[in-house]
């Protein structure tokens, strides 16, 4: 029998409890030191930015004592069923996700929480027969003076209208048909271009490597991209997200390329530092397979929130700041007018739409490319950059003119030698395992990509929690999360045994590509999955892309990794963005993560020395005159190149700051994943996540990779 009284009333849905109002407690031990997180002139930031609606909110929800969080309504009219008071009001109008295969629509908080469920066939008596009185009960508008509690998340996008994730084209588990589902596939892939193509672009000329080297390292980043792709949305976290080369590990590879006992090879050293990189991505892949299939990231997630993910992501795109540039400046007139075109297209031509979608915007990077790609095209063609006398390929010890010295600089970043590139690859090449032969294994830079492993798998969980709450019914479980981490270190693997040259992770670009195009389709990604393993095959792709130019791969990276960069702090809308507490541990990740490396990097170093290395690629040799020198040189490689990472350090400050000074939960944005006996009894949450080809069945009883 249904109650009067609201603490003993009946809730309408286990998953999980409501979230925490603004005027939450602190934690335990927070309470013990006494510590309040809320402090005059703080602010409380919502997933959408909006501060003022969500302070509203908070203090509508505080003030008003008839407001039931988990039901989602308000209580102020008295009714009678079977003689006694229920309190209840007309259930106002919550707007639900749709769900193609007939799932509850579940109403979610600004992290992810679940705040109030559709009503279900187990539900008590009480509130069964609170929802019949209420049915038999006149139908009437709601007044425009009365409150209405909407509790899904609200996303403003470019507009400035507020929109929801069910405005998605296309949710996890669409299939349209073909041709849709092939076109949105083809855009979202195209969209992130540079992502897939720039890192062997940098890592393989600074390897010694030639066009054919590149061409053939180009073409097997296309097959395992296509192929890591295919089997996360199968069998990892099943979320629509891209694997390839990570900006995580370009920096440790460079490191890696540029360590003393290279720098004296002569000739072509391309494959014995392939193998080198190989074989220590093949022991960090193990180790992050391990850590994802044991269950050990389940623990680990106690530690990643927001403030963490946040400084780490971005430490990743302000790492690379001394190469972008630097080198535009070796061909300005085409370095700058690829920036300035980028810059017009995404910002200033964002919302004009062509037949419905806004080209300018999706494919600012692809765009911006392709006219500065023909403009170097025809320049050269035409002869601007040929000097009379002088050969590009020369060595420069055997320059003697000093109009060659001048200008081949110039003839050497600013050509498109696409003749050259395209002659040099075949027609047909199928990239194989131990194609650059067998891998080399030295435990300190094992060491060193293992710790690099992490930070990947941490930029990873903010990718899984931000898609999910695009895209799917609800966050992944722990289990989920931990299943999806396994398979990228097997994917990493595979890239080891291939020879990419950096290991496997999800592009955080990707999320953004989501948001912007609004297609969340797991089959559009396996779609496009498939023609990237199809392009891969054929070599002239791989000899075409190798024939960009220097200065327009670093103009790409510069646009990269400042999204990557945005996108890493973009992960604090799921915390107070306006408290002191994470302003100050933010300020110091990112300060100490560039100003701690920069020490590392420069000690040692005399003025004006004569290295053997490029300019902006001296911070990667560090560990040949880093400050740590112990009787161990094995130690002094490991510490001296672990701390010239900026990513490193910031993790470190992060990771110890956040889970030390005391903070509420909603104050850290601490993220949250869905209950696993909850998400096991909810048909949309398990065949959004569930495994395929009735696989999951065969490993029930290993709980901590499964819903």
């Amino acid at each position: 029998m249904a109650s009067s009284d609201p603490n003993k009333r009946p809730r309408p849905g286990p998953w999980p409890p409501a979230p925490e109002s603004a005027a939450m407690p602190p934690t335990t031990w927070a309470k013990k030191t006494g510590f309040r997180p809320k402090f005059s002139g703080e602010t409380n930031a919502s997933d959408s930015g909006q501060i003022g609606i969500q302070q509203q909110s908070t203090r509508r929800r505080e003030s008003d004592p008839n407001l039931d969080l988990e039901a989602g309504r308000v209580r102020t009219r008295q009714e009678k069923v079977n003689g006694e008071t229920t309190g209840e009001k007309d259930k106002p109008p919550v707007r639900k996700r749709r769900d193609s295969d007939g799932g509850g629509g579940v109403a979610k908080s600004t992290n992810g929480q679940s705040v109030g469920t559709t009503t279900t066939a187990t539900a008590e008596p009480a509130a069964a027969a609170t929802t019949a009185a209420a049915a038999q009960q006149p139908a009437r508008r709601v007044s425009r003076n009365e409150e209405v509690v909407d509790v899904l998340p609200q996303i403003v996008d470019d507009d400035g209208f507020m929109s929801r994730h069910s405005h998605m084209k296309y949710e996890l588990r669409d299939t349209p048909g073909l041709v849709p589902i092939g076109l949105y596939g083809f855009q979202h892939y195209l969209s992130i271009l540079g992502s897939l193509i720039l890192i062997p672009l940098v890592i393989v000329p600074a390897m010694g490597g030639n066009y054919e080297d590149t061409s053939n390292v180009v073409s097997t980043v296309l097959l395992m991209s296509g192929v890591t792709t295919l089997l996360h949305t199968s069998f990892g976290s099943r979320l629509p997200l891209i694997q390839g080369p990570s900006f995580v590990y370009l920096a440790p590879a460079l490191a890696i390329i540029n360590s003393p006992e290279f720098l004296a090879l002569k000739g072509n050293k391309f494959k014995h530092i392939m193998k080198e990189l190989q074989g220590a991505l093949i022991i960090s892949s193990a180790f992050q397979a391990i850590l994802g299939y044991s269950g050990l990231m389940s623990v680990l997630l106690r530690l990643i929130n927001p403030v963490v993910v946040a400084p780490t992501v971005a430490a990743v795109g302000l790492s690379f700041y001394s190469y972008g540039f630097p080198q535009i400046g070796t061909c300005l007139e085409i370095g700058a007018v690829q920036i300035l075109l980028v810059i017009f297209f995404s910002l200033y031509l964002r919302k004009i739409s062509v037949l419905g979608h806004r080209v300018f915007l999706i494919y600012a990077v692809p765009l911006g490319l392709a006219i500065t790609w023909a403009v170097a095209f025809l320049l050269t063609a035409v002869g601007v950059y040929s000097y009379k006398g002088c050969d590009v390929n020369a060595p420069v010890s055997h320059i003697i003119s000093d109009h060659c010295r001048e200008n081949i600089p110039k003839m050497k970043h600013c050509r498109v030698d696409a003749l050259h590139a395209l002659g040099s690859a075949p027609w047909f090449r199928f990239p194989y395992p131990l194609q650059w032969g067998m891998p080399v294994f030295h435990w300190k830079m094992a060491l060193v990509m293992c710790v690099v492993s992490i930070i990947s798998s941490v930029d990873s969980v903010g990718s899984y929690h931000a898609s999910s709450l695009l895209v799917a019914s609800r966050p992944p479980t722990p289990g989920v999360l931990s299943r999806g981490i396994g398979l990228e270190g097997l994917c990493s693997l595979l890239t080891g045994l291939w020879g990419t040259g950096t290991g496997s992770s999800t592009l955080t670009e990707n999320v953004h590509t989501i948001a912007v195009t609004k297609m969340g389709s797991r089959r559009a990604i396996e779609l496009g999955a498939c023609v990237l393993i199809v392009l891969s095959l054929i070599g002239k792709v791989g000899g075409f892309i190798a024939s960009i130019p220097d200065v327009i791969v670093a103009g790409l990276l510069c646009f990269m990794w400042t999204m990557l960069t945005a996108l890493g702090l973009s992960n604090l809308r799921y915390s107070e963005a306006g408290s002191s507490r994470n302003i100050i541990i933010v300020g110091l990740s990112l300060f100490l993560s560039l100003s701690i490396p920069a020490y590392f990097q420069q000690y040692g170093i005399i003025p004006k020395s004569n290295l053997q290395v490029p300019s902006y690629f001296q911070p990667y040799v560090v560990a040949s005159h880093g400050p740590i020198r112990t009787n161990f040189g094995g130690l002094n490689y490991i510490l001296n190149t672990l701390l010239s990472l900026h990513m490193v350090i910031a993790f470190l400050v992060a990771v110890i700051l956040d889970n030390t000074v005391p903070g509420s939960r909603q104050e850290r944005g601490v993220y949250v994943w869905s209950d696993p006996e909850t998400a096991k009894r909810e048909p949309a949450v398990a065949k959004d996540y569930g495994l395929p080809f009735r696989v999951g069945k065969l490993f029930r009883w290993v709980k901590w990779v499964g819903l």
